[in-house]
């Protein structure tokens, strides 16, 4: 969620010098030909996050635009490894967001999880010792996730830790089948247990898999502007989404690092809905699965979804 103007902000408060001149220089810097290439600019960007302040104003800025985007319940999520390995530490991230998070509610109208991702390009090792110095922080964290480059680093490498995640009441949630193979899904699934797929877009290649997903109402996360982005689709009129409705998928769509991918959630619901025709109804059910895939309580759940149905 970084923006250019943040980030010069930032930059300056921590004595850290941008290989960028200008703002503009850096956003035109923000196109990329794939996963990796967007991953490189992400991890230099990071330099400029280094103290609770950093983080409080990171997410505090990406609730504003949330809130102007319209969105009501946001779990959001962070990479410690990227941050730890710089020296920064993990208390020091979580502490910093969790400011933020703590007024979002107040301040924002936006009720929030917070969701501590494993980079799977990392090895299991690191996985397990991020999670065990998570420990004292495991009350501000509602689930973890796997993310970063998806294809070679299979889900399975992190069964260990998902299994300790499990085993201390966290929701489990993973990448898997956007650049990778609908095998990934099955494996997330059925090695790693998750909650909810994020992405998944690629399970449409296996029909056995579209049939578990749909039998399970599996939720999928889906982020159909970074999908062109990172070019897993090349034309958003071609997305699959309305396939994946079809087959009584329970499909969300959302926004996946947004500062880079060219929208937050509205500007994803506004450019599938031009993209694809989708009508009202189409746009509504969307809107009451993202509230049906969150890891809300019941009663929190229900008066959202009593929203969707009176807007």
């Amino acid at each position: 969620t970084l923006e250019p103007e943040l980030a010069f902000v930032l930059a300056e408060r921590n004595g850290v010098k941008l290989p960028y001149a200008t703002q503009d220089e850096l956003r035109r810097a923000y196109s990329f030909a794939d996963l990796q290439s967007f991953l490189n600019l992400y991890y230099a960007l990071m330099a400029v996050l280094r103290t609770e302040d950093d983080f409080a104003d990171l997410a505090d800025a990406y609730l504003a635009r949330a809130e102007a985007q319209g969105v009501r319940h946001a779990e959001i999520f962070f990479d410690p490894q990227a941050h730890t390995a710089r020296g920064v530490p993990i208390g020091t991230v979580i502490r910093g967001l969790a400011r933020a998070l703590d007024g979002a509610q107040e301040t924002y109208g936006i009720s929030t999880r917070l969701i501590m991702c494993f980079l799977r390009d990392e090895s299991a090792d690191s996985a397990l010792e991020t999670f065990e110095a998570a420990r004292p922080y495991l009350d501000r964290i509602t689930a973890v996730g796997l993310d970063s480059a998806e294809v070679g680093h299979p889900p399975s490498k992190f069964k260990e830790v998902y299994a300790l995640a499990r085993e201390a009441g966290l929701k489990c949630v993973a990448h898997a089948g956007e650049e990778g193979p609908p095998a990934y899904v099955w494996e997330a699934l059925d090695v790693l247990g998750v909650d909810r797929i994020d992405h998944g877009v690629r399970s449409m290649e296996d029909e056995r898999l579209v049939a578990r997903l749909a039998a399970d109402q599996v939720p999928l996360t889906l982020c159909p502007l970074s999908n062109v982005r990172l070019r897993v689709i090349d034309d958003l009129a071609a997305h699959p989404l309305p396939a994946m409705l079809d087959a009584g998928l329970l499909v969300t769509v959302n926004s996946d690092d947004p500062a880079y991918f060219g929208g937050y959630a509205d500007d994803n619901f506004t450019a599938v809905r031009d993209a694809l025709g989708l009508g009202e109804e189409t746009l509504r059910t969307l809107a009451r699965n993202s509230f049906r895939a969150a890891f809300l309580d019941e009663a929190t759940r229900a008066k959202y979804l009593a929203e969707v149905d009176a807007h």
